[in-house]
């Protein structure tokens, strides 16, 4: 099924499809860190929807968080604090209509999240936080739970306007060693 998907590319997003649906027979469920209008979840779900596997999306939707001096950049003066807003409703709106199974969602910041939010397991991660903060803190909380050979996949690592974005993954993993595959888009 094609989705229409205005945050990620259509090269991403054929990509997403292809890391995601290699980890289909590997142990753990599937996670978004920063779901907005749930373009990427939909996609995943759809993935999912044959297999035993349950998707967890995480967003406070509220918008974006405030900037840190790590995020600003003159090219992103438009992603500022309560950009990007969307309800749970609508969310959950978009897995109605395209009869999609619900997954779970949990509306929170991501530095409010403990690690008994998350799944037990999880075979692969897509992180879109657009912020150093919430890449860092969704770093913190995901890794642990990475099963062997699993994908994590970190949105905008290249992107000029959100610079926060490479630097927390940078910092986070310099000098470790994973055993899972980690894609920066």
């Amino acid at each position: 099924m094609a989705w229409k998907n205005d945050q990620v590319s259509e090269k991403e997003t054929a990509k997403i499809i292809e890391l995601a649906s290699s980890c289909l027979d590997l142990e753990g469920d599937y996670v978004e860190m920063g779901c907005y209008k749930g373009d990427t979840s939909l996609l995943l779900a759809d993935i999912l929807k044959e297999f035993d596997k349950e998707l967890w999306i995480y967003d406070s939707f509220e918008g974006l968080p405030e900037k840190c001096e790590e995020d600003e950049s003159v090219l992103g003066k438009d992603f500022k604090s309560g950009a990007l807003f969307v309800t749970k409703r609508e969310v959950k709106q978009r897995f109605l209509r395209a009869n999609l199974p619900l997954p779970v969602i949990k509306k929170a910041w991501f530095q409010d999240l403990e690690p008994d939010d998350l799944p037990g397991k999880i075979a692969f991660a897509f992180l879109d936080g657009d912020f150093y903060e919430s890449i860092k803190d969704s770093l913190k909380l995901v890794v642990p739970k990475m099963v062997k050979d699993g994908v994590l996949v970190v949105h905008d690592y290249s992107n000029p306007a959100l610079p926060g974005v490479s630097k927390a993954v940078d910092e986070y993993v310099s000098g470790k060693s994973f055993d899972f595959k980690m894609m920066l888009l």
